[in-house]
């Protein structure tokens, strides 16, 4: 009886451990799997390139006409049309016609007397003679592409009603 009794205690002892390492290799593999990457170290971001546009400050839209005054809008104002970009000289309202590429060469060679809200625009949308599917592909194509480099430049735009 003795020896019955030592068998099970060794039984016990043995499935003791056997338990023991059981919920010790578990617990390592959720500790494990809990593990991450260490935290990277964060990535500069691009030095922002100059844009010419720097000396000017922030747009300030508390400056900006009321959407019913806008024919009162003092900074620069800009036409999207299916041939180019117009940027419109407030002085003797004439149009300039641009390639998407050049306005901001355009925006830059601006006094900074041309920016009396910052630097925001006022951007229009010219109605087409012809509606063709065509045109209004130009158009679309014209104003993405003004609009990305409005936001490359860091100038924000106002649509005009």
């Amino acid at each position: 009886m003795v020896r019955e009794k030592k068998q099970a205690l060794w039984q016990a002892a043995k499935v003791g451990r056997y338990c023991v390492a059981v919920v010790f290799v578990i617990g390592l593999a959720l500790a494990l799997s809990g593990c991450s990457k260490p935290p990277q170290p964060p990535v500069p971001e691009e030095a922002a390139k100059p844009t010419g546009l720097e000396s000017i400050p922030a747009s300030d839209p508390l400056k900006y006409p009321r959407i019913s005054d806008m024919a009162n809008w003092k900074n620069p104002y800009l036409v999207v049309r299916e041939d180019g970009i117009g940027m419109v000289d407030l002085s003797n309202h004439e149009i300039h016609m641009l390639k998407p590429e050049e306005v901001p060469a355009e925006l830059v060679a601006l006094s900074p007397t041309a920016w009396p809200y910052g630097r925001a625009v006022l951007i229009a949308q010219a109605i087409p003679k012809d509606a063709s599917e065509q045109t209004k592909a130009s158009l679309r194509k014209n104003r993405a592409l003004l609009i990305g480099t409005l936001k490359e430049l860091d100038v924000q735009y106002q649509e005009a009603p």
